[in-house]
């Protein structure tokens, strides 16, 4: 009895304290108490989320970052291909007989430090053999060109250099990036290293050979390729950064156009880097007639040297001769590419890189034949040769425009 009495009182007891909660929880204040405490929880929450995604790095806005960085490089790094045409164009690359870092950043002052400057071009072959009878404002016009090209290749490696640690320390790079900027930068230090090896071998005197002065045309293409790879891994990667990948369908045709525009970019590359033979040996002077070698489609003196494949190389017949093959070639295939993609249904940007690349491509060859009829003037091959710039860069936005999608 005492037992059912007790379970009795704390039946009601517990119904009563639920009545007085529903009746409690009604009230305004503690509602807006409550609701107000849920907001600050959720406001609370998404601002965590925001600084975690924030701090989440690399992401699309530090991609756009570095892409919008290395197109800036790569830009420099044409600047720099285009002044050193126009330096070996005017004959001044061997000016400067020394190579200091930071010392030859400042360049002669007073009129006793350009005499003393000049005094030691004096004794080297190019003012033995050419310019004997140079004098000293002709002497500053060769250096200023040679310094302003010099000066310029330590602005890229400071663009390349000073933004990496930044980007580095601030945590945008991924782990492939990581590898990437590092060889790039790496190249930045060979190719200044290369360019003065290529200098050097101007410099030296050579007894034995009755040629005028000049770099060697093996470094020379050397320095030169090595700038268009720095160019070429520079634009692709800031391309690829900025530009979104297409969702193309992958089709046989797809797979051949590919294939397609990468042997192209290849045949480009390789004529650009025929055209520094070209420079070097001064090969556009020999033979100033299209589309025949004088009145013959193929010279007499095209293989003269022994043995054969020096002729490749050394003869300067023979490398005007490939370097026409090789333009003509490139203007063919990238025609066939052309003509081969107007077939198949692309991505806007795409079918405009491919017709921008083909419209460039009669452009240079026109450039090309002009120049050598013309007897090579400086503006005009100056125009050239940043005309095969310009055709490579287009090549590099259509294999970035026909890319994969990343697995």
């Amino acid at each position: 009895m005492l037992l059912s009495s007790v379970r009795t009182a704390i039946f009601c007891s517990c119904k009563s304290a639920g009545k007085g909660f529903q009746h409690s929880s009604r009230s305004p204040q503690l509602r807006h108490w409550l609701v107000k405490r849920g907001q600050s929880t959720i406001t609370a929450e998404a601002g965590a989320s925001s600084a975690l995604a924030a701090a989440t790095v690399p992401n699309v806005a530090t991609n756009r970052i570095l892409g919008r960085w290395l197109l800036g490089c790569s830009g420099l790094v044409v600047g720099a291909v285009v002044l050193g045409g126009v330096t070996r164009l005017t004959e001044s690359g061997l000016s400067m007989v020394d190579w200091h870092l930071v010392r030859e950043m400042r360049p002669p002052q007073s009129q006793v430090e350009w005499e003393a400057e000049f005094s030691k071009y004096q004794q080297f072959p190019e003012f033995k053999v050419m310019n004997h009878d140079m004098t000293l404002p002709e002497f500053k016009f060769i250096f200023y060109m040679e310094w302003g090209h010099r000066m310029w290749g330590r602005l890229v490696g400071l663009a390349y250099i000073l933004p990496t640690a930044y980007f580095w320390k601030k945590g945008y790079f991924s782990r492939s990036m990581k590898g990437k900027v590092l060889g790039l930068c790496g190249f930045v230090f060979f190719q200044g290293l290369l360019g003065w090896y290529m200098v050097k071998s101007g410099l030296e005197e050579k007894p034995e050979s009755y040629d005028v002065p000049r770099v060697s045309q093996y470094r020379l293409s050397a320095h030169l390729g090595s700038a268009l790879l720095l160019y070429c891994a520079s634009l692709w990667t800031g391309l690829t950064l900025l530009r979104p990948v297409h969702k193309l369908v992958e089709t046989k045709r797809l797979m051949q156009l590919r294939r397609f525009a990468k042997g192209t970019g290849g045949l480009v590359f390789l004529t650009a880097l025929s055209g520094a033979f070209v420079a070097g040996l001064d090969a556009g002077l020999v033979y100033n007639s299209f589309p025949k070698m004088g009145d013959r489609w193929i010279p007499d003196d095209l293989l003269a040297f022994s043995p054969t494949l020096k002729n490749f190389f050394e003869n300067p017949t023979t490398v005007q001769f490939d370097h026409r093959i090789l333009a003509i070639s490139s203007l063919t295939v990238i025609t066939g590419l052309y003509l081969f993609s107007r077939r198949m249904m692309l991505p806007r940007r795409a079918k405009i890189a491919i017709s921008l690349l083909t419209a460039m491509a009669y452009g240079q060859v026109a450039l090309g034949i002009s120049t050598l009829l013309l007897y090579v003037p400086t503006p005009l091959a100056a125009v050239h040769q940043s005309g095969s710039v310009a055709l490579l860069s287009l090549a590099i936005w259509v294999l970035a425009e026909l890319r994969k999608m990343p697995k």
